[in-house]
């Protein structure tokens, strides 16, 4: 014979499970820490790329369209204070986003050589500063509006996660761009997320992803 539940019996089911899930979701400032403890570890991984090298390393561009190590660090700068600054009217001093329209086209991707790397990352860790006491004062649903083109109206939370996407990606640049410089690998000093190998070890692995690509390149050439 099958049980028929109650409308008051279904109801307080959908009661108990709602005030379960308010009772163990995580406050906003959870939230807050979580978004900002992955934003700061993508500016540390941004950051270290430059130790060690010379005046020139950090600046030579690695990529035909010029990508290197301190203009990431310059452009991270500007998007810095623009989504944590200017967006809610806490503007900071830091070079303007050539996607504003104030400066021309690439001007935050590279550094001049009036520019000294002591001042780019003074620049980025004053930013970072500024940021970090905005994210402390205002809650995540804060409403800010961007710098230019219709003004458009983001929370705090969109701008911690448009930050932390950014920053993340630009951080995946410089790694690849200081491998290119001298070899380094790895998110942090230590390297713990990189598989552990010598020069030989590196060498027989490249050659042997580089096997896979060509068998794999001479196997769909073979069924066109």
């Amino acid at each position: 014979m099958t049980e028929t539940r109650t409308d008051a019996e279904t109801k307080t089911d959908a009661e108990t499970r709602t005030a379960t899930r308010t009772e163990t979701a995580p406050p906003a400032e959870a939230f807050k820490k979580d978004l900002r403890t992955y934003l700061q570890d993508a500016r540390d991984a941004l950051l270290w790329k430059l130790e060690g090298l010379s005046e020139y390393d950090v600046r030579r561009p690695l990529t035909p369209t010029g990508t290197n190590l301190l203009g990431l660090v310059k452009h991270a700068t500007a998007a810095e204070a623009l989504y944590f600054g200017e967006t809610f009217g806490r503007p900071v001093e830091a070079p303007r986003p050539w996607i504003t329209g104030d400066a021309e086209p690439n001007a935050d991707f590279w550094a001049t050589p009036e520019e000294s790397r002591e001042l780019i990352v003074g620049q980025y860790r004053a930013a970072c500063a500024h940021a970090d006491e905005t994210i402390a004062a205002l809650p995540l649903d804060a409403v800010g509006r961007v710098p230019w083109g219709d003004r458009s109206a983001v929370t705090l939370h969109h701008s911690l996660v448009h930050m932390t996407a950014e920053t993340q990606r630009h951080a995946g640049h410089a790694d690849i761009v200081r491998e290119l410089v001298d070899g380094t690998t790895g998110q942090r000093r230590d390297g713990e997320n990189t598989a552990p190998g010598d020069e030989a070890w590196w060498a027989a692995h490249r050659a042997r992803v580089e096997r896979a690509a060509r068998t794999a390149a001479e196997s769909a050439a073979g069924r066109s």
